[in-house]
């Protein structure tokens, strides 16, 4: 045991492997909880709140710095109280005191360092700090010191600007009398894309630049509902350009969380469950809108990497892989030329030369990070033995937590990945990550949020409960199976009954009646990834075309009111939702296929139609059972004596039944000989 590990404090029994990464520590770490807050108060001391995650390199490069160093340490457990957060596994207190940072120093991040009063107001904020003044920064020792120092002689001043955040953060947004016009916001947010879009390399920024799928999502939609070519050429654009550059891993699959530069090329290393969701969800769109093979390959490979490095003995999904392996970041990754020299053949060094911009001088820190730069056809070969190589080293520490909310998203993109590419096998895999989250399920259908073996699951969020309803209706989309769709309309009430605020006409992060921090948490913003409420209204979007039930619909309408206003003012912050304004203002189809779902003839075609891209189309397949009849009441009536009978219905008009199903897939112009 080293002298490190000789130490212990308060995170060691903790669940969260980030926590438990702090646990040996010489700062006396708290994790979040009455015994911290008494304490402070007790002793009059200023609380500490340091939140990250546990594959953020910059919380580790500031644990290393600071909270391993004695010095650093002697000055926390002197003069506070020390509080450690996983953000994953309490996003409620990261999104308040994230915002009360950004309100505080326009800007935010992880490591997120707090200083705050025994009632858990802020009143200094900030990300990383060196223990040292460096790179312009205070020093962490310097400020920590300042810091107490002015809470014992004046505190007036210290804590003065903490109420005028407080007051700020706590006001709600009011919507104006006038409603917004949907289809005016929807072309706002595509110039704010448009506007923002580079040109050269794909993205919506310089550097860093960030993935955003939920950006190509909205313009994949937009270009297919305006008939728009450079809607389709900035989602595409990005999609290679990505693809193409070293955020994608070439050799084991699988996105990166950002790249640090404006090619793509050199990434944080860090992989992350949903950008890796996210990003599936997005190649498949696009692989089902432009029936691009380069596509398909990218969709095999974020899938092949999740099913083989990020999924649990029990079938759900682990939520992220470290930038930094043996204290390096990207050392798993990377190659250097000698190295490649002495482990495989001249003619399969130049090929990699050619083709995937390997050189004598590297271009990462004297390494080699592989990125297309030729032709990536007929690379099996050798790239397997560039993994076979790869896999000899020590692996990125994986954090094995189970998130809800992120499986969610990862069971919504493997059922969409099986459907455009008929591959059964990623469908397979979602509905057994489906159901060991059922399976966790309490009495009352209540959903857990963190699930980490031994330990005691965490809350549940608004962002687990509408992710995984959205994973539900997928994979009900997927298998035809009807009890993932009534799962997900009782989750959907759930939502709606834990979530919703009538008053305030907006969804909240936080239960009713939960822990009270200082502000009850939004979860809004479009982000990293989609907001809570945005897949809140997705979900309750998808059940309204799917069952048509009118309260279902009446709820739809009420959250959309909800968050149009905020949308107006910042269309580029809410672009998720923004996508589900086009199911109000598009011309809406509905497919009704009507079925035995023993008849082999009618499922192939729901499979064809689902291999295609129509977002703005309702496939339904209608068996006429009573459990059907129960989910879908408006279909009772139809007629269900025909072996084969489909219905497209189309504003509010149905076309003749159609008895043949060649002659549906050539009226909808899909026969292919």
């Amino acid at each position: 045991m080293n002298e490190m590990e000789k130490t212990t404090n308060k995170l060691i029994n903790e669940a969260s492997p980030y926590l438990i990464q702090h646990a040996h520590n010489p700062v006396n770490w708290y994790p979040w909880g009455d015994e911290a807050f008494e304490k402070a108060a007790a002793e009059d001391k200023p609380i500490f709140l340091s939140i990250g995650y546990s594959t953020c390199h910059w919380c580790h490069v500031m644990a290393h710095e600071s909270f391993e160093n004695e010095e650093a340490s002697e000055v926390l457990n002197s003069g506070f109280v020390s509080i450690k957060v996983d953000r994953e596994q309490r996003p409620d207190i990261d999104e308040v005191y994230m915002s009360a940072c950004q309100a505080m120093t326009g800007s935010g991040g992880w490591p997120l360092s707090i200083f705050m009063t025994a009632d858990k107001k802020p009143f200094f904020a900030g990300t990383y700090f060196p223990r040292r003044a460096a790179y312009g920064s205070v020093g962490f020792i310097e400020l920590c010191t300042n810091i107490s120092r002015l809470w014992n002689i004046d505190r007036p001043s210290l804590l003065k600007n903490s109420e005028v955040i407080i007051d700020y953060l706590s006001k709600e947004s009011t919507q104006s009398g006038a409603t917004p016009d949907s289809d005016l916001i929807i072309d706002a947010c595509y110039s704010s894309l448009k506007s923002s879009f580079e040109s050269k390399y794909g993205g919506f920024s310089q550097s860093p630049k960030f993935p955003a799928p939920h950006n190509i999502l909205f313009l994949l939609k937009y270009g297919k509902a305006n008939n728009d070519s450079d809607a389709m050429h900035m989602a595409e654009h990005t999609l290679v350009q990505m693809y193409r550059g070293g955020i994608y891993d070439h050799i084991g699959g699988g996105f990166s969380r950002y790249s640090t530069d404006r090619e793509w090329l050199v990434p944080h290393f860090e992989k992350m469950l949903y950008d890796n969701a996210m990003l599936l969800l997005a190649y498949s769109e696009a692989f089902s809108r432009t029936k691009n093979k380069e596509y398909n390959k990218v969709i095999d490979g974020i899938a092949n990497y999740v099913l083989r490095d990020m999924r649990s003995e029990n079938g759900a999904f682990f939520s992220a892989e470290d930038a930094d392996s043996e204290g390096v970041e990207g050392k798993f990754y990377v190659f250097g030329y000698e190295e490649l020299k002495s482990e495989i053949s001249t003619d399969e060094l130049r090929w990699l030369e050619s083709n995937f911009g390997v050189s004598r001088k590297g271009n990462f820190e004297g390494e080699n990070i592989l990125r297309i730069t030729g032709s990536s056809g007929d690379d099996g070969k050798i790239l397997k033995k560039l993994y076979d190589l790869r896999s000899k080293r020590t692996r990125p520490f994986k954090d094995t937590k189970i998130s809800v909310s992120w499986n969610g998203l990862m069971i919504e993109a493997l059922c969409r990945a099986g459907e455009v590419t008929g591959n059964r096998d990623y469908i397979d895999s979602a509905k057994q990550a489906a159901e060991f989250i059922l399976e966790k399920v309490n009495e009352n259908g209540e959903l857990f949020g963190i699930y980490k073996e031994g330990a005691k699951p965490t809350k549940a969020f608004l962002s687990d409960y509408a992710n995984f309803a959205n994973g539900l209706i997928e994979l009900y989309l997927a298998t035809l199976e009807l009890k993932y769709l009534k799962e997900a309309k009782s989750q959907a009430e759930l939502i709606v009954s834990f979530f919703w605020d009538d008053e305030q006409s907006r969804f909240y992060m936080t239960r009713k009646g939960g822990e009270e921090l200082f502000i009850r948490p939004k979860d809004e913003y479009d982000g990293a990834m989609p907001s809570g409420s945005s897949c809140a209204v997705k979900c309750l979007s998808s059940l309204t075309k799917l069952t048509g039930d009118t309260n279902t619909s009446n709820m739809l309408d009420k959250a959309v009111m909800g968050l149009l206003g905020s949308a107006e003012g910042m269309p580029g912050a809410y672009v998720h939702f923004i996508s589900s304004l086009f199911d109000k203002t598009v011309p809406h189809r509905q497919i009704i296929i009507s079925a035995r779902k023993d008849n082999d003839q009618a499922l192939q075609v729901y499979r064809r139609l689902q291999k295609e891209y129509l977002p703005f189309t309702t496939l339904i397949f209608y068996d006429g059972s009573l459990e059907a009849e129960q989910v879908f009441p408006q279909l009772r009536n139809y007629d269900s004596s025909h072996a084969f009978a489909a219905y497209v219905c189309e504003n509010f008009a149905c076309q003749s039944p159609i008895y043949n199903p060649k002659e549906l897939l050539e009226i909808l112009g899909l026969l292919t000989e």
